[in-house]
């Protein structure tokens, strides 16, 4: 017989506890970032009703949503009536259209869950993926870009990353590049889905798609090499300069960007925002500024995001300004596997002591002492089955556990354990009560993570007795 298919489906992954570790490692900054600048958690269910999501994402969006086929006597109708979640941003619309009276006036949450869609499989791009995201509503003042790009800001600076770009750009800009560049207002869709692919597939192929889109070819060449310069400090001003058609909500929308780069200029994202004037992000809802993280290896962005002030009126009935950035953690994780840019800490054992287990007789002593020690938060794993000591400390070593803990019946006799450092080879005797402090002395009980960052395994550190033992989804996460 044949043996089933045992890989995980196509663009979907298993994840192993190095990389469990690694995901709660990153998780537990974005997290704890996002908290200190004031925003909540919230959570949405993995499937939405289909209307929710249709018609939000443009054409591109559409093709690639996770349809759910009717269930029971409806199966056989082939007929769609749910998707799963395609990000964070359109059921945080509905639900702040759902809860509008219970909510306050500013509402700011993040919200750090897997959204799904039907892509090719790429390097760092999945079919099930987790968002980062971040979103404020209610205001439309241009503090609440600066805050979202000083937030994403801090989140990479506290990850190790210092080569990125937040790159600024604005949807009223784009319009009025598009126009002065001759694309017809009723192309600017079509030229906007096109210009959204420019760092995959370059000038040459930005101008071919926007002909193939129907834009005639000397103006799809003058726009694709309008934007394939190389940047300028005085971007901004010198293209609003070049543009001989400027309405108000044009103009309005340059002004809005030099205010975001020149608040910006107090805030920790000082050295990383720049105005890009190629940026389209391709998503139909963004109405305002847009963002978008780029680091140099790696083709496309690590995150984004933008103004929305319409999507929550297409649940409530009435415009609410909206404004938000996503961290994409699928693609820091590639980055920063590949920078090795993990600290040591969370390359740790599962356990911090290996109760090992002379015989039968000695497994209820074993047990009891485990009890001991986790209660004065130590991590302890005890060996299964009783065997021989080598087999044991075998095992230990194999899964990097630092510490053995010996309880044989002569141990038992006196009242002492024997410990043995695994890494040194070292062995003593000890009083019972004396086990956690010969641990906590030597170099692995007092390697301690980074102040700064949350550790999720946190009993990397042994604690000392009596003190609360911290939780990895605690508000200090």
């Amino acid at each position: 017989m044949a043996s089933q298919q045992t890989r995980p489906a196509r663009g979907m992954r298993d994840f192993l506890p190095e990389d469990v570790r690694r995901r709660e490692y990153v998780i537990g900054i974005v997290s704890s970032v996002y908290q200190r600048y004031g925003f909540e958690p919230l959570e949405t269910p993995a499937l939405e009703n289909i209307e929710t999501l249709t018609g939000k994402y443009g054409e591109e969006g559409n093709k690639l949503i996770f349809k759910v086929l009717r269930r029971g006597e409806h199966e056989s109708s082939g007929e769609t009536d749910l998707a799963l979640r395609y990000d964070l941003t359109v059921p945080l619309a509905r639900v702040v259209a759902e809860y509008r009276g219970k909510l306050p006036k500013f509402f700011k949450r993040y919200q750090i869950q897997p959204v799904w869609r039907a892509d090719r499989p790429a390097r760092g791009r999945f079919r099930e993926f987790f968002q980062c995201d971040v979103d404020a509503i209610g205001s439309r003042s241009p503090i609440v870009e600066t805050e979202l790009c000083a937030a994403a800001s801090d989140v990479l600076v506290a990850l190790g990353f210092q080569d990125f770009t937040i790159k600024l750009n604005h949807r009223q800009v784009l319009a009025a590049l598009l126009t002065n560049s001759g694309v017809a207002t009723n192309q600017h869709g079509h030229a906007l889905v096109a210009l959204d692919k420019l760092d995959r597939i370059g000038c040459d192929g930005v101008a071919k798609e926007l002909m193939d889109r129907g834009i005639d070819a000397a103006t799809a060449n003058r726009l694709a090499s309008w934007l394939g310069g190389a940047f300028r400090p005085d971007w901004l001003d010198w293209l609003e300069r070049q543009f001989t058609i400027l309405d108000e909500r044009s103009r309005a929308a340059f002004q809005n960007v030099r205010d975001i780069l020149n608040l910006a200029k107090n805030t920790s994202a000082s050295p990383y925002v720049r105005f890009e004037p190629s940026l389209a992000r391709g998503l139909s809802y963004y109405t305002g500024a847009i963002m978008e993280v780029a680091v140099p290896d790696l083709a496309g962005s690590l995150g984004g995001g933008g103004r929305y002030d319409g999507l929550i009126g297409m649940f409530l009935g009435e415009d609410v300004p909206a404004c938000g950035f996503s961290l994409g953690l699928e693609r820091i994780l590639v980055v920063m596997a590949e920078r090795n840019m993990f600290p040591v800490e969370i390359q740790q054992a599962s356990a911090d002591v290996l109760v090992a287990v002379f015989d039968d007789q000695t497994v209820p002593e074993a047990l009891k002492l485990a009890a001991e020690l986790r209660a004065q938060g130590v991590r302890v794993e005890v060996y299964p089955e009783p065997g021989k000591l080598g087999k044991q400390m075998k095992y230990a070593a194999v899964k990097t556990i630092p510490f053995a803990a010996i309880l044989g019946g002569d141990e038992l006799a006196r009242g002492e354990v024997t410990i043995k450092n695994l890494q040194t080879g070292a062995q003593e005797s000890v009083p019972r009560a004396s086990v956690v402090a010969h641990v906590r002395r030597s170099d692995f009980g007092s390697r301690t993570p980074d102040p700064g960052s949350r550790t999720p395994d946190a009993g990397s550190r042994i604690p000392d007795p009596g003190s609360r033992i911290p939780d990895p989804d605690s508000n200090n996460s």
